[in-house]
C-alpha cells in the first residue's frame, strides 16, 4: 500500500481511500464505544479516538499524536480563552444578583398569560454569556417558584426557559460548540453571531413558547417545592437591570459593530474610528473589554473590594477546565481528521452528492449527536468534515455552515446526553414525560433552526 508524501503541515498518511474512511468510521466509532459504554470522559475518548483514527490511516506511529496535539494547542489556544472570560463574565454577572435582577425585572412587567415569553426572553438575554449547565441551574428554581405563585403548569413555563438557553448553546458564541465550528471552518465571529441571533429568535418562539403549549397539557405536571424552601432576596446591593443588560450585550454589539464596518469601509481607510472598530471589534478584544466592565461593574461599583472580585475571577475558571480540555481534544481530533485527508475526501463525496452543503453539514452533526448524546462532539466532527468544503465559500455561507452544524448537535436529547437527566431529575419527569417534553423540543427547536437557516440561504442566494 503506497504513502502520500506528507505536505508542508501534515503528516504521512495512507492514499487509499478507503482505507481513510474505515479509518474515520472505527475513530468515530472508538469515541462513542468509549463514551456510551464505557462510561469514558469524553476528553480521553476524544483522545484515544484520535490515536485510532490515526493508526488506521496509515500514519507512522511516531507521529501518532502530531496532529491531535497541533490541533488541541490551537483550539485552546484561540478558542480557550474566550471560553474562560465568558466564564468570569457569567459567574460576575450571577455573584452580584445581576442575574436575578433581570429575572425580577422581566416578571415584575409580565402578565400572567404572556409568563412562557417571558421565560424565554429571560432565558435568551441571561443565556448569552452563561454555560448551558449554569444558565439550568440558574434557571430552573426560578422556573419552578415562578409557576408554583403564578399557579401555572410547570412545563408551560419550563419549555420556553429550555428553548432558551438550548438555542443559545447551540447557536451563538461564545458557546463553546459555535466557537470550535467558527475555528474550525474560518468563519468570521462577528457575522455568524448576528447571523445566529437572527436564527434563534425565531426558533426559540416556535420550540419554546408556542410548543410548550401542547406539552404542557401532555404533561401537566405542578411545580414541587424548591430545594431549600421558597426563594429569598439576595443580600446586598445589586446591579440595575439595565446595567446588567448592558454588560451581557457588550460583546455582542462590540462584534457586531466590527462585522458591519468591515462590510461598509474601504480596506485602505484611514480613518481612526474603523481601526478602532475593528481592533474592538475582535472576539478576544471585545470580551476582555466586557470582563474589565463586569468587574467594574458586578463588583467594585457594588462595593467589593479588589480581594473579593479576583476571587469570584477566579472562582470562575475551575469549573471550566473539563470544557477547555475536552474541547481542546475535540481540536484535536479534528485536526487528525483533517490532516490525515479523510475530512477532504468526505467533503468530496458531499460536493458531487445532491445533497446541499447546508443539509449535509446538519445530517452529520445530527448522527453524531445522536450516537454520542454529545453536542460538541456532534459540532467537533461534523466541522472536521466539513471544513475542506468551506475553502472558498461566500462569508455568509460558511456562517451559516457553522450554523447548521449547531442546528444538528442539539437534535433529539436522549438517554445517552447528561442533560437529559439533569432536566428529568430538576423538573421530577418520568423518562417518558421527559422525551415528550425536553427531547421533542430539542428536536423541534434543531428542525426549527434548520428551516430558518435554509431561508436565510435562499435570500442569501447561497442555498
Amino acid at each position: 500500500m503506497t504513502l502520500a508524501l506528507p505536505a508542508a503541515d501534515t503528516v504521512a498518511h495512507s492514499d487509499n481511500e478507503v482505507r481513510l474512511i474505515a479509518a474515520a468510521l472505527l475513530g468515530i466509532a472508538a469515541i462513542i464505544v468509549l463514551i456510551v459504554w464505557r462510561k469514558m470522559h469524553p476528553f480521553l475518548a476524544l483522545t484515544l479516538g484520535s490515536a485510532v483514527l490515526a493508526v488506521v490511516a496509515g500514519i507512522p506511529l511516531t507521529d501518532t499524536f502530531t496532529a491531535f496535539t497541533d490541533g488541541l494547542g490551537s483550539t485552546v489556544g484561540s478558542v480557550g480563552t474566550l471560553i474562560a472570560f465568558g466564564a468570569i463574565i457569567g459567574r460576575l454577572l450571577i455573584d452580584s444578583g445581576g442575574a436575578d435582577q433581570i429575572v425580577d425585572t422581566v416578571l415584575a412587567r409580565t402578565p400572567g398569560p404572556r409568563l412562557p415569553w417571558a421565560m424565554a426572553l429571560i432565558a435568551f438575554v441571561v443565556g448569552i454569556p452563561l454555560f448551558f449547565e449554569v444558565g439550568i441551574v440558574l434557571l430552573i428554581p426560578v422556573v419552578m417558584i415562578v409557576a408554583r405563585r403564578a399557579g401555572r403548569p410547570l412545563i408551560l413555563l419550563g419549555v420556553p426557559a429550555m428553548a432558551g438557553l438550548s438555542a443559545l448553546h447551540g447557536l451563538v458564541p461564545p458557546h463553546p460548540g459555535p466557537l470550535l465550528a467558527i475555528d474550525a471552518v474560518g468563519a468570521d465571529l462577528g457575522l455568524t453571531l448576528g447571523l445566529g441571533l437572527l436564527v434563534a429568535v425565531p426558533t426559540v418562539i416556535i420550540a419554546g413558547p408556542v410548543a410548550a403549549r401542547f406539552m404542557a397539557r401532555w404533561v401537566p405536571i405542578e411545580a414541587p417545592e424548591p430545594l431549600g424552601g421558597d426563594d429569598e432576596e439576595r443580600e446586598g446591593t445589586r446591579p440595575s437591570f439595565a446595567a446588567s443588560v448592558a454588560v451581557i450585550l457588550l460583546p455582542v454589539v462590540l462584534m457586531l459593530l466590527r462585522t458591519v464596518v468591515e462590510t461598509v469601509a474601504p480596506e485602505d481607510t484611514t480613518n481612526l474610528f474603523v481601526h478602532a472598530a475593528l481592533f474592538i471589534g475582535q472576539p478576544i478584544v471585545a470580551l476582555l473589554v466586557t470582563v474589565l466592565v463586569a468587574m467594574y461593574v458586578f463588583g467594585f461599583r457594588l462595593g467589593l473590594d479588589t480581594n473579593r472580585v479576583t476571587d469570584r475571577v477566579g472562582a470562575s475558571l475551575g469549573p471550566i477546565a473539563g470544557i477547555l480540555l475536552i474541547v481542546g481534544a475535540g481540536g484535536g481530533f479534528k485536526q487528525t481528521l483533517v490532516d490525515s485527508g479523510i475530512a477532504t475526501i468526505i467533503a468530496s463525496w458531499i460536493q458531487h452528492a445532491a445533497v446541499p452543503t447546508l443539509l449535509a453539514a446538519w445530517l452529520v452533526a445530527v448522527a453524531v449527536r445522536l450516537a454520542t448524546g454529545s453536542a460538541t462532539v456532534a459540532t467537533i466532527t461534523a466541522a472536521g468534515i466539513m471544513a475542506p468544503l468551506a475553502t472558498g465559500m461566500p462569508s455568509v455561507e460558511v456562517a451559516l455552515l457553522v450554523l447548521a452544524i449547531g442546528a444538528g448537535s442539539v437534535f433529539l436529547s436522549h438517554v445517552n446526553d447528561a442533560g437529559f437527566w439533569l432536566v428529568k431529575e430538576y423538573f421530577g419527569m418520568s423518562v417518558g414525560q421527559t422525551f415528550r417534553t425536553w427531547s421533542l423540543m430539542e428536536t423541534l427547536l434543531s428542525v426549527t433552526a434548520m428551516v430558518v437557516i435554509c431561508v436565510i440561504a435562499i435570500a442569501f442566494g447561497v442555498f
